[in-house]
């Protein structure tokens, strides 16, 4: 459905009350769809995100030769027919501007058996970071031609498997490419050990981690303070056959930011309580807590609550960790009544867009003093007003 040039956004002029439905993970969906293709039997995938970086890591899969059943009403993907992926032939990927697909499939080509896989998006996806990732696939015997300029997008992969041993890669501008070669690892001819250059969002690492566990996969083991050994020869299964995707924890902070607008109660179902789930963007509800705000965990979820008469502080946090909902903070920082202080954002620059450089410069139209720099943004609360 095409949207509107600008887009109409209606208020609200209440305060909020009721449930909100989360849509699924991102992040986990994606990850889920990648391991699931390495399974030796039908997978069903439920709570699953229909989005264009989801249809596009589907539709990649359809094109290697497995069957994925998409029913978005019951919010479903069922993965078969793994047996008949990478039967050799020549095969076109597109992965739009969807980072976690680009990696993702990257590293899955490069450990297949056999076959040429040419793989490209958007312009904008050309300029995003992957040399850490081809460095690392190369090192492990993996052909990656960059057809373009070395270490982006557009490559072709003549894929001939991966062999074990010791392998480096430099993840700092994206965990994607640290958790791409861990899921593609146990296919490797021998275990793999990856040593990890500079540091790297560890919660999404970590939710990789544990996702390969629940697909059968022995834990990563830590073989020093920055040295990962992931086994090979063991085979990706899933027990019963059916995953369940957590609610995107990312897509939950616009919900939980909301009350502090409007006042009220809102209810988010099924979200876990930060440090509980697999997703580090549930550590949102935190922050909240420390700006002024009610949150509490339910049996089903998490509440929150901002009475109309709450003193809301500006607060200083690092979201190197849950960067995702860095905008959140930043766009009702506004209303808060001190400055916020927001650090631990510079990989951002380099993500679909410059995200800090362009929330920096839509608060400035609107009023705010703003501060700018490599890693982080200072919000000094003005009194709001739009300027062309």
């Amino acid at each position: 459905m095409a949207l509107s040039d600008p887009l109409p956004i209606r208020p609200f002029l209440q305060p909020v009350q009721g449930d909100v439905t989360l849509p699924g993970s991102k992040s986990l969906t994606n990850r889920a769809l990648l391991v699931a293709a390495l399974c030796d039997a039908p997978v069903t995938l439920t709570g699953a995100l229909f989005s264009e970086d989801t249809q596009l890591m589907a539709e990649a899969l359809r094109k290697l030769g497995l069957t994925v059943d998409a029913n978005a009403s019951a919010k479903t993907l069922q993965i078969g027919n793994q047996k008949n992926g990478f039967r050799g032939e020549r095969v076109e990927l597109f992965v739009g501007l969807a980072g976690t697909a680009a990696r993702f499939l990257t590293a899955l080509c490069a450990a297949a058996p056999r076959g040429i896989y040419a793989i490209d998006g958007v312009p904008q996806m050309r300029k995003r970071p992957m040399k850490g990732l081809i460095d690392a696939l190369r090192a492990l015997g993996a052909d990656i031609r960059c057809l373009g300029e070395e270490g982006f997008f557009p490559i072709e992969i003549h894929a001939r498997g991966l062999r074990g041993g010791p392998v480096k890669i430099d993840a700092r501008e994206s965990s994607q490419m640290l958790s791409a070669l861990l899921m593609a690892a146990p296919l490797a001819h021998g275990p793999v050990e990856i040593e990890l250059i500079g540091g790297v969002r560890w919660p999404f690492v970590q939710m990789t981690a544990r996702l390969m566990q629940s697909f059968g996969q022995p834990a990563v083991e830590r073989a020093g303070e920055n040295v990962f050994l992931v086994h090979s020869g063991k085979p990706y299964t899933l027990a019963g056959g059916r995953y369940a995707i957590e609610p995107d924890a990312t897509a939950a902070s616009y919900f939980l930011a909301l009350p502090l607008v409007t006042g009220g109660r809102l209810a988010l179902p099924n979200l876990s309580a930060p440090g509980q789930g697999l997703q580090g963007d549930t550590q949102f509800a935190e922050v909240l807590k420390r700006i002024g705000g009610a949150v509490s965990t339910t049996n089903g979820g998490i509440e929150v609550t901002f009475p109309g008469d709450s003193v809301l502080h500006g607060v200083t946090e690092n979201f190197s960790e849950f960067s995702d909902t860095f905008l959140t903070l930043a766009a009702i920082s506004p209303l808060l009544q001190s400055p916020t202080k927001i650090s631990g954002i510079a990989h951002t620059r380099k993500q679909e867009t410059d995200r800090v450089a362009g929330m920096a410069q839509e608060l400035r139209r609107l009023g705010q003093h703003v501060v700018e720099t490599e890693d982080a943004l200072e919000i000094h609360p003005r009194p709001l007003r739009l300027d062309q």
